[in-house]
């Protein structure tokens, strides 16, 4: 197998040497890539590889972006005022980097007004539409009509 490593003559060894030159020092030998034609081990310390690996997990998670979706709920008869307030609220969150959730809830026998909910999500998308691009459209399922609705940043 050949053998890589701080302190190590890079060469091809046999197992029994590749091991006592590894106690030697005190650390691992590790096999990094199994397939090659000879296989290519590394003498290091393992658990400090280890510590390492994990360090870096958790680096890459922390920078990962966090996607918030804030839900807010209408009705197939929503009057102005209701609209605009449950607008602002939208607008913040898209400002603040979240994706709203529209959704158009049909109580009852309302179900028959679905073009009616449709005309409110999509006029909610217009005036969304300096801030937010819409991710879905708006589509039926079961009593409700669910649009998505993300950030343009």
């Amino acid at each position: 197998m050949r053998v890589v490593g701080e302190n190590i003559l890079p060469g091809i060894y046999n197992i029994r040497e590749a091991l006592t030159m590894a106690e030697n020092q005190g650390m691992d030998l590790v096999e990094i890539s199994p397939t090659a034609n000879p296989p290519v081990c590394k003498v290091i310390d393992y658990k400090k590889f280890l510590y390492e690996l994990k360090k870096k997990q958790k680096e890459m998670k922390a920078k990962t972006a966090k996607i918030i979706v804030k839900e807010i709920r209408l009705g197939p008869n929503t009057d102005d005022h209701d609209f605009n307030f449950k607008l602002n609220h939208a607008i913040r969150f898209l400002k603040e980097g979240a994706k709203v959730k529209v959704d158009v809830l049909f109580k009852g026998r309302s179900i028959i007004y679905k073009e009616q909910g449709e005309l409110i999500l999509l006029k909610f998308a217009q005036a969304l539409v300096e801030i937010g691009k819409i991710e879905q459209m708006p589509r039926l399922e079961g009593k409700r009509m669910i649009m998505i609705i993300a950030s343009k940043k």
